[in-house]
């Protein structure tokens, strides 16, 4: 299926044709179409939708257990995190990148980060 932000979009009250640009919203990318004239905004309907289930999850606090497995703990990651981004359930059985960033704070990157010190 065609996407429509790949048509050309414009203005309902200028009648100008909009120019397409991004926002960054908590690390996500918005496509949005955004009117020269009148800077009058539309979002990408999925990319609005993929933040909503974002803002939805982030809010949940999951509850997981720590158990020892040889000379290691291990946490149990909830499925409904893993299936919000498909492409970690791609990178399973990969490394993945765990670090202490403070002294209660456990990060977990399912991508590669770039470190500055």
């Amino acid at each position: 299926m065609a996407d429509m932000f790949n048509t050309t979009i414009l203005c309902d009250d200028c009648n100008k044709k909009t120019k397409k640009t991004e926002i960054v919203k908590e690390g996500f990318t918005i496509r949005t179409a955004t009117c020269p004239d009148c800077n009058k905004k539309w979002h990408h309907p999925t990319d609005i939708e993929n933040y909503k289930k974002f803002e939805r999850i982030k809010q949940k606090i999951f509850n997981v257990k720590l158990r020892m497995v040889g000379n290691s703990y291990t946490i149990s990651i909830p499925r409904e995190i893993i299936n919000f981004n498909n492409d970690f359930e791609k990178k399973i059985n990969k490394l993945i990148s765990l670090s202490l960033e403070e002294p209660e704070k456990l990060s977990i990157y399912f991508s590669k980060r770039i470190m500055f010190d």
